[in-house]
């Protein structure tokens, strides 16, 4: 049995292991998931979406379609 690793070891290892299988830019990518991010997502989506109905944020994805479509 083997000695238990130091979690710097054990992440240390880890990322090694994904930057060799994955490359550098998905192993970031992969990292990244993991984050808990900033600031406060409920109070800034309640303020994003303030006055907006159902109907008004479906128009708004017909028109970002359109948009697409258009190029």
């Amino acid at each position: 049995m083997t000695a238990p690793s130091s979690l710097y070891e054990i992440n240390h290892r880890a990322i090694t292991v994904l930057c060799r299988e994955l490359g550098i830019a998905n192993t970031l990518r992969f990292i990244r998931q993991f984050s808990t991010g900033h600031g406060e997502y409920t109070q800034e989506r309640e303020a994003m979406q303030e006055g907006k109905t159902l109907g008004s944020i479906m128009e708004e994805i017909k028109q970002m379609r359109e948009r697409k479509k258009q190029g």
